[in-house]
Formats: structure tokens, C-alpha cells, sequence
């Protein structure tokens, strides 16, 4: 028999370490927009942009990255194995497809989403009504940001392999702050994706009257 689990404690570690997340890549992009702006700096020396004290901030911000996506998709798991007791025939995948949808190259692009619309369905007050006006927008700006940050770090990660000029150099610094720029904003919305979420599984849980949605 299906029991409800309580996602609280791994939505509070989620939001701590996307938290952790943002404070890198604002330390990081501060890094890199200084080099941009120093006259001095030898763009051309693929050294420059990883001396000892970055190097290890960008392993940090690294292994924060894969803590955060490990918590994140058991949260994210957790929610769907919830959602499968509130309304199970609104749910078109399999609970293992919540942990299996992220590592699906194409498919990872569009196959969350999907999922996360379905279990904010199934969390809300009434799982069979018509979707609000802008009731998605919180989720679907998350995903937007999400996806444009991927690409843009994709990007940028090529042209510094690529790199022989400091042109190039330049040009591949600017993509990358425009990539910890997306990193952040992508990650203040899921904090409030993973906090309305959850509080809506919370509220259907206990029985309370639930806020206007």
C-alpha cells in the first residue's frame, strides 16, 4: 500500500544548496568580469583562467552542482511518489521515470517539465480542473532558465576549447557570464518552484485550506 512521505526535509536541503550555488556563481562571475575589465590580462594563456585558488572554485562549485542535482531529484521522486496516491491516472510515467528523465540526452529537455507538470496537478486542491491563468508560470520560467543556462555553459565550455586568441578568449568569458547570469536566476526560481511545490503537497496532506492559487 502507498504512504504519503513527508518531501519537507529534502526541499529545505534543495533550497540550502542552490543557495550554496548562487553564492559560488556570483563569486565566480565577479572573478571573471574583473579579468574581462583588466587591461593587463593575457587572454591567451589558457593558465590564466584556472591559477590554484580558482581552480579549486570551480571543483567546489562543481561538487555543489552534483550534491544539489542528487537532492534535488530525490526531492523530485519523493513528490511523484506522492502525487501517484492523489491522482495516479494523471500521471503518464512511472514514478523511476522522475530519476531516469534527467539522464536522457534529448529527452532531458523536455521530459521533466512534463513530469513536474503533472505532479503539480495531482498536488493541488483540486487535480482535475482546468490549469489557472499563470499557474505554471513559476515552473515553466524555472524550465526556460534552466535550459537557456545549459545551452549557454555548453557553448561557452566549446569555444574556451577552442580558444587561441584573446578575441576568442573574450568572447568566451562574455558567453560564460551570461551562462553564471542564467545559473542564478534559474536557481532563485527553483528554490520558489521547490518551496510552492512542496508547500502545496504539504497543505493537501494535512487537510489545510489551501491559499488562492
Amino acid at each position: 500500500m502507498l504512504a504519503l512521505r513527508n518531501p519537507n526535509g529534502l526541499a529545505k536541503a534543495a533550497a540550502v544548496l542552490l543557495v550554496g550555488n548562487i553564492v559560488l556563481d556570483v563569486l565566480l562571475g565577479v572573478v571573471e568580469a574583473r579579468d574581462l575589465l583588466a587591461d593587463e590580462t593575457d587572454y591567451s594563456d589558457p593558465q590564466y583562467f584556472r591559477p590554484g585558488y580558482l581552480a579549486v572554485a570551480y571543483s567546489m562549485s562543481f561538487a555543489l552542482f552534483v550534491a544539489t542535482g542528487i537532492v534535488f531529484i530525490v526531492w523530485f521522486h519523493r513528490l511523484r511518489k506522492n502525487a501517484e496516491i492523489w491522482a495516479r491516472d494523471l500521471q503518464t510515467r512511472t514514478p523511476g521515470y522522475a530519476i531516469g528523465c534527467w539522464f536522457v540526452p534529448i529527452g532531458n529537455f523536455w521530459i521533466p517539465r512534463a513530469i513536474a507538470v503533472e505532479i503539480w496537478r495531482a498536488s493541488r486542491w483540486e487535480p482535475y480542473a482546468a490549469d489557472g491563468k499563470r499557474e505554471l508560470t513559476l515552473l515553466n520560467s524555472w524550465w526556460t532558465c534552466w535550459i537557456l543556462a545549459t545551452l549557454v555553459n555548453w557553448i561557452s565550455g566549446q569555444m574556451y576549447k577552442t580558444a587561441e586568441t584573446t578575441e576568442s578568449w573574450t568572447l568566451a568569458t562574455q558567453w560564460s557570464l551570461a551562462g553564471y547570469v542564467l545559473d542564478i536566476v534559474a536557481a532563485v526560481l527553483a528554490i520558489g518552484f521547490v518551496r510552492r511545490l512542496t508547500s502545496m503537497q504539504h497543505t493537501k496532506a494535512t487537510g489545510m485550506i489551501p491559499a488562492a492559487q
